[in-house]
């Protein structure tokens, strides 16, 4: 049996979209990239110091917790708000205030979601926020550090440590902003906050993962 394979002209509209695609790929060719990693670094030391407000589009906590022992289910709250200050040089005198909108949680659940946010759990029309506040930053590595703070949730404060990574500074190929990027990880006991439904069925233990992206305020 012969088979015909037969491609038909694009029209104006198709090698439009051809053009673009082939523009978009040699800008992210090695050759158009090049230039834009050369504006960053991985070396925490050679970072700008000054303020910095975190990119919302761009950051977000991670939760999981343990489910009936069964398996590990994971949730995000996408909604989060902050600023930075930092200098490379004085890393214990980094301030950092993020802030967490708790009704925009998310499992793509929608009746979970909503159990979530009634008085089980995060009694989000009682605490519609979540809140932390930086204590003090001690460098543990070339790139990494812990960062101490007050953690509020649901209506209480505890210290919580979070182990954080450096990802990299410099100018966003993008937006053409100067950014940092960071990665943290804390693990926090729910029950602290008085957060008890399902404790043990479902885990008090808490992993918090963070991806949290800034930006150099001009």
């Amino acid at each position: 049996m012969r088979h015909e394979f037969k491609i038909a002209s694009p029209g104006p509209v198709g090698w439009s979209l051809v053009g673009w695609s082939v523009a978009a790929a040699l800008a992210l060719s090695p050759v158009g990239v090049a230039p834009a990693l050369a504006q960053t670094t991985q070396n925490p030391a050679e970072a700008r110091a000054g303020a910095y407000t975190l990119d919302s589009e761009h950051s977000k906590v991670t939760w999981s917790v343990t489910h009936l022992g069964f398996s590990t289910y994971i949730g995000q709250f996408h909604g989060v708000t902050g600023t930075l200050k930092i200098d490379p040089a004085r890393l214990d005198a980094t301030e950092l205030k993020v802030t967490i909108d708790t009704n925009l949680v998310g499992t793509f659940s929608p009746g979970l979601d909503k159990h979530l946010k009634a008085p089980d759990f995060l009694d989000t029309a009682k605490f519609p926020t979540a809140t932390f506040t930086s204590t003090g930053v001690k460098r543990t590595g070339e790139r990494t550090a812990d960062v101490t703070g007050d953690l509020t949730l649901h209506g209480v404060t505890r210290p919580v440590t979070f182990q954080a990574t450096f990802n990299q500074a410099g100018v966003n190929m993008v937006d053409k902003q100067y950014s940092l990027g960071f990665d943290g990880k804390a693990t926090i006991k729910r029950s602290d906050f008085g957060i008890t439904t399902y404790v043990p069925a479902v885990s008090d233990e808490v992993t918090l993962k963070l991806a949290a992206e800034f930006k150099a305020v001009p």
